[in-house]
This record gives C-alpha cells, structure tokens and sequence, in this order.
C-alpha cells in the first residue's frame, strides 16, 4: 500500500491514499547517454489551490500573502481544475490566470500550474469537472481501500475515451495559445489511480489509462513549446513490471518533457521502488525535475530517524537523489512560519 496525494476541487487541498499493485522491486535501467544538465539550486515555491491563492491575494488570508512576498519564494505552482478553465463546450475561461500572472509578475515571481482532472475524497457529481464531460459520462469513479485510512471515493475524468481526451488536448491547445512562454510550467497530475472497476461505465483497463497519459504527454509538449511542460508520474496501475513506467521515462528523455511528483518522501519503500528510481537513473537526462511537498509529507515520519522529515532532508534528497531545480511546498511548512533569515 502507499500514500497518494491529490487536490480536490479549487479551494482545497487534502490528502488521501489510493492504493496501486506494487511488484517485486527491480533496478531501473539505466538510460541511453544524454547530454547531462545541470541541476543548480533548488528553487522554492508555494504549493496551493486556485482559490486559496486568490483567498491569499484578495488579502483573506494575509498570513500565506506574506509568504508569496518572501524573498527566499521565487513563484508559487496553482493547483487549477479542469472546470476553471472550461465552462460550456470550447469555451474557456483564463481571467483567473490571467489576474494570477499578473500579480505574481509584478512581484517578481513565476507561476507553475498544475491542470487537474482528477479529484480524491469527492463525489462524482461535485468532480471539478465541466459539466458537459459529467454529462456525456465522461467522468470515472475512483476509490481508495487503503487499509490504514478508511475507504474513500473520488472521481477523474475518462482520458482513456478518446471524446474525452480530444476535448482536455484542445483545452490544452487553448491554453497554451493563450499562455505559452508567459508560465514557468506546466503540469500534468500524478499517475497513480485505482479507478472502481465494479462502478465504472466508462470502459476503463489500466493499458487504456496509461497509453491514454503517455498521449496527454506527448501533446502538451507538442503545445507548450516555451513554457517547460511536465508530467508527474508516482505509481502506475497494474506495472509490476515497470515496463510502463519505463516508456514514459524514456519519451520524456527523448522529447525534453520534465518529470515531477507530487510528495517528497525521502528513502520511503514505495516510493523507492517506482517513480523515484527512475527519476535517480533518469535525471541527468531530463530537462527538468520538479518535486512538491504537501501537507501528509511534512507529518510522515522519515525512516532513517523515526522522526519527521527536516527542510534540510526534504531539500537535500529531492536535490541530490531526484535531480530536482523546483520544489513546491505546502504552506503548512514549519519553516514558512517563520521570518526569513
């Protein structure tokens, strides 16, 4: 079993745990010679829902206000569902973007955005999806049986049906008319979903899931030709293998697609075991890695110590074991609670 995160709607952050079939642990390959990159310094961002930065903003929340004018902030990464940007059919709407932008430009600061299509702990009818992929039964349901959490349901949207799919690529093709070279990134969410087969009328099987993300990849760095597109990959269903988990790794390589998580667990087993191997063995290859660390990773205890994890070895592993330039933190972070020194 293993901990997941996600963003629910466009208010809230919270943390569940979905669970993914886990194989036996094996060696990433290594990948083909690249020209290595230089990793730099990581550069430290806020991690937060749309509308908790426009709470932030609007001055309702004058605390995580403060912490976007910090110096040692360089730009904060939006969690921005699917439905903030499309209402009707090919009608999208980018006026919170753009008052987003704006106010982190004039400060300054860049502006990461993660586009969400799949929301945890969320009933399928209140999924921040546009309301007319709920009604052409664009929408799956998702379900979480972690043992240690009680079981929760959530939703995402059906990318492996091409209808679905067709339309998220041409809100991307959108956006990226609108927003290419003006964001820092871009992002695709984590990879990792156990959709609820038994509830499901959609046609889901985890080959379909997977050739489906590996499409969304390949178009959003066809699309975002200036801003660095990214995709965030965790767990992947039925991979014991990691054969899957591999192709992505590999077409990211081979077309400069950074890659990202969405938790920061340092020497933690699951992890360990899947996307964060790849990433070591990939790093040097890839244009960018970029890490967040949400609210459940700054309680999780860090197995070397029994303690929880510090800045310095959330920074420390991100930066040296990922190959991360970016990290997005949670603004729940203890260190962000005080001045800056």
């Amino acid at each position: 079993m293993m901990m997941q995160r996600g963003a629910v709607g466009s208010v809230v952050l919270t943390a569940v745990a979905l669970t993914a079939i886990v194989g036996v642990a094996a060696a990433a390959p290594a990948p083909d010679k690249a020209v290595s990159v230089s990793h730099g310094e990581v550069t430290d961002n806020l991690y937060m829902s749309l509308g908790a930065f426009e709470d932030a903003t609007s001055g309702e929340d004058p605390k995580v206000k403060a912490m976007i004018d910090r110096a040692d902030i360089g730009g904060v990464q939006l969690v921005v569902p699917w439905k903030a940007l499309e209402g009707e059919k090919g009608e999208y709407k980018w006026s919170r973007l753009d008052n987003a932008l704006k106010y982190l430009q004039e400060r300054h600061k860049k502006l990461f955005v993660q586009v969400q299509d799949r929301f945890f702990d969320v009933a399928m009818k209140d999924a921040n999806l546009p309301q007319y992929v709920k009604d052409e039964g664009g929408v799956a349901p998702t379900v979480d049986e972690n043992p240690d959490n009680p079981t929760t349901h959530g939703a995402m949207a059906a990318q492996w049906d091409k209808k679905v799919r067709a339309d998220f690529q041409a809100m991307l093709k959108a956006m990226a008319g609108k927003f290419d070279g003006k964001l820092a990134g871009v992002n695709l969410p984590e990879t990792a979903v156990e959709v609820d087969t038994k509830a499901d009328q959609t046609k889901y099987t985890s080959k379909s899931y997977i050739d489906a993300e590996i499409d969304n990849m390949r178009y959003g760095k066809k699309v975002f030709t200036k801003t660095q597109f990214i995709q965030y990959i965790n767990f992947l269903p039925d991979d014991d293998d990691h054969k899957r988990m591999k192709e992505m790794f590999d077409l990211a390589r081979e077309i400069k697609i950074g890659i990202g998580g969405p938790d920061t667990l340092p020497d933690r087993k699951y992890q360990m075991e899947n996307s964060y191997k790849f990433l070591h063995e990939y790093k040097d290859a890839l244009p960018l890695v970029a890490m967040a660390v949400q609210e459940p990773d700054i309680n999780a205890k860090d197995p070397k110590t029994g303690k929880p994890y510090t800045r310095e070895r959330f920074t420390g592993f991100a930066h040296d074991y990922l190959g991360a330039r970016q990290m997005f933190w949670t603004t729940e972070a203890d260190w962000l609670q005080k001045p800056t020194a």
